[in-house]
């Protein structure tokens, strides 16, 4: 996991180097919850210490944050954490990066239904625009790629929505393998 981690500065660097607008990249789905106690609180530490210490150099290199996932679930203190990093890299212009932590699209789905209807839309009047408005990547383009590292040929609940027209690309190379040359 630490390895994993690490592998994530390579690529958003150079992600922004090439011009690209938003970058997303899946850290810990829903489905994770079942695993061990310990390894989740592992991948839970890694994440704070990740927003501890990448910060100040995404502020530098001009990178926003963004979390996709379902914040209100997470203790207060790594909510803290998440929040922190997004106020401190709100004015970054060249691209964003968009953590998937405690998502899953299905769930994406059902809580935008859920904030179009409470905010007192009509369900009959929901179309595919205003869906889009209510998802967790509002504002922020679809992705023109979605890259599936580590042998497996599947989506895995990430984006379904938003992937609807992306290219998709499977390799071999596990994540932590995966960098720039590919």
């Amino acid at each position: 996991h630490v390895a994993g981690v690490e592998a994530i500065r390579p690529i958003v660097r150079h992600a922004a180097d090439l011009g690209v607008e938003a970058l997303t990249i899946y850290a810990f789905s829903r489905e994770n919850w079942q695993r061990s106690g310990e390894e989740v609180e592992t991948l839970i530490g890694l994440l704070e210490a990740a927003i501890r210490d990448e910060t100040p150099e995404l502020i530098e290199q001009g990178v926003q944050v963004r979390l996709a996932g379902r914040l209100n679930e997470l203790r207060p203190e790594t909510r803290a954490s998440i929040e922190q990093a997004i106020t401190a890299t709100a004015a970054g212009e060249r691209m964003v990066l968009n953590v998937a932590f405690n998502y899953s699209s299905r769930s994406e789905i059902v809580d935008a239904v859920r904030a179009y209807v409470s905010e007192g839309n009509n369900l009959a009047e929901l179309d595919e625009e205003a869906h889009a408005g209510y998802l967790y990547t509002a504002g922020l383009p679809d992705p023109d790629l979605l890259i599936r590292t580590g042998g497996d040929q599947r989506v895995s609940n990430f984006l379904l929505w938003q992937a609807a027209y992306a290219e998709l690309y499977f390799c071999d190379s596990n994540w932590p393998d995966f960098g720039p040359h590919e």
